[in-house]
């Protein structure tokens, strides 16, 4: 999977999945990574970690092995390994 980087406040990167249903933020105090999804024109958390427990970098390595998966959920797994 590959992932598209935009510019939105509150981040110093922001990633969207191919079909734009999800994306990977690292907000702006560089200390937290957060998976978002999209609902409707708005984005939601869905979950989010201190950069010592899972680095953006780490998530987007395990994803680009992969198709993008169906749920937001099965990214999460993925992303985190677990």
């Amino acid at each position: 999977m590959y992932f598209v980087t935009v510019k939105r406040p509150g981040y110093v990167l922001f990633c969207l999945t191919p079909s734009e249903r999800a994306a990977i933020g690292l907000t702006d105090d560089q200390r937290r990574v957060q998976v978002l999804e999209r609902r409707g024109a708005e984005w939601i958390v869905h979950r989010e970690w201190s950069i010592d427990e899972h680095s953006h970098t780490d998530l987007m390595q395990r994803l680009a092995s992969v198709d993008e998966p169906a749920t937001i959920d099965a990214l999460v797994r993925i992303g985190t390994g677990a």
